[in-house]
């Protein structure tokens, strides 16, 4: 989130109970939260605001949760629901009109000089110029694959004409762009270090008919694409979906996908981290990285275990042949019980 919308951010979450009387007009206040049946303002008591707290962290005020769908967020995400803003300029727009504010000079400049191929600066000017996920074509696409409940999620975007550059073995008269799932990579101190793609064919919501309908570029080496905020007890994985795939049954563990076994063995380690699940791909790359990743772990005072798929080549093959709930049960006895008990939905 740029540093314009963090102030917005911040300042709804101080005017919280303003802003749920504005928007979510069915609801009620109950103690310290505002409670209505989902973010589009329907009577109820599924989605619960936290309305008084700090401004970050466990207990902050403008945090919401939709225990219905397990979608959560601040109250930019739940403007941009309410409203149903395609772009979340959109939303940053709707924000400063109802707090006053006045619109400052745009974060991204489509007239830039061309940033270098490959480099940092590209990743984070492609990440600018891609829009959130919410009502595209890369949330109908994670849909396909079992994986919902994401249109909150920071981290991803969508670009409608994303470039591709042929690969050798592609089809003659290959298109020059598609649309694309983006997703930033980011090192620990939340600075986008590079960017994965996931090219897309909008007529399937499948993978684009590409050779490599994949690609990563930028800085890459121990960082990755980062879901929920660093914890004692974090995951970490090499795909995208196989982490995707696993937050559905644990949708409150922070995870890692670092894109590769490489950059899974070389994760820079988050400060409050002790205890790391590491999700095992069957292959000999997946070894290597996780015995890796157990001696670094022992030099530094971190707990590695393992989580395997119960069926499926991956979690998404597990997810997609499961269920989420089925899966949540099959993966708790891997889980430290404690970890269990806080991590799992409750339906497991």
């Amino acid at each position: 989130m740029s540093s314009a919308a963090s102030d917005l951010s911040r300042k709804l979450a101080r005017n919280a109970e303003d802003v749920c009387r504005h928007y979510l007009r069915a609801g009620r206040r109950v103690g310290n939260y505002w409670i209505v049946g989902d973010a589009l303002g329907s009577p109820g008591r599924s989605l619960y605001v936290r309305l008084d707290g700090p401004e970050y962290g466990k207990g902050a005020a403008g945090k919401w949760t939709d225990a219905a769908t397990g979608e959560h967020g601040d109250l930019l995400d739940l403007i941009g629901l309410n409203r149903g803003h395609v772009g979340f300029t959109e939303t940053l727009d709707e924000a400063r009109s109802f707090l006053s504010v006045p619109k400052p000079a745009l974060d991204y400049d489509p007239n830039e000089p061309r940033a270098p191929r490959g480099s940092c600066r590209a990743a984070r000017r492609l990440f600018a110029a891609s829009r959130p996920i919410a009502g595209t074509l890369a949330e109908s696409y994670l849909r396909t694959r079992g994986i919902t409940g994401v249109r909150t999620e920071r981290w991803l975007r969508f670009h409608p004409r994303c470039w591709y550059r042929a690969d050798v073995d592609d089809a003659p008269g290959t298109p020059s762009s598609f649309p694309a799932l983006v997703s930033a990579v980011t090192d620990n101190d939340g600075q986008i270090t590079g960017v994965h793609r996931t090219w897309l064919n909008a007529a399937t919501c499948k993978k684009a008919d590409i050779v490599t309908p994949r690609r990563a570029m930028g800085d890459l080496l121990g960082h990755g694409v980062r879901f929920g905020t660093a914890k004692p007890v974090m995951a970490a994985g090499e795909g995208l979906e196989t982490i995707l795939s696993l937050r559905m049954p644990l949708p409150a563990l922070p995870m890692i996908a670092c894109l590769s076994s490489t950059h899974l063995a070389a994760i820079v380690w988050p400060k409050p981290l002790r205890r790391l699940y590491v999700v095992r791909d069957a292959d000999g790359a997946g070894t290597s990285a996780w015995g890796t990743l157990v001696e670094r772990g022992a030099g530094n005072g971190i707990e590695i275990l393992p989580l395997v798929p119960p069926t499926g080549i991956d979690f998404n093959d597990a997810l997609l042949t499961l269920g989420r709930e089925a899966l949540a049960a099959a993966i708790k006895r891997q889980l430290v019980p404690d970890d269990a008990d806080r991590f799992l939905m409750s339906a497991a």
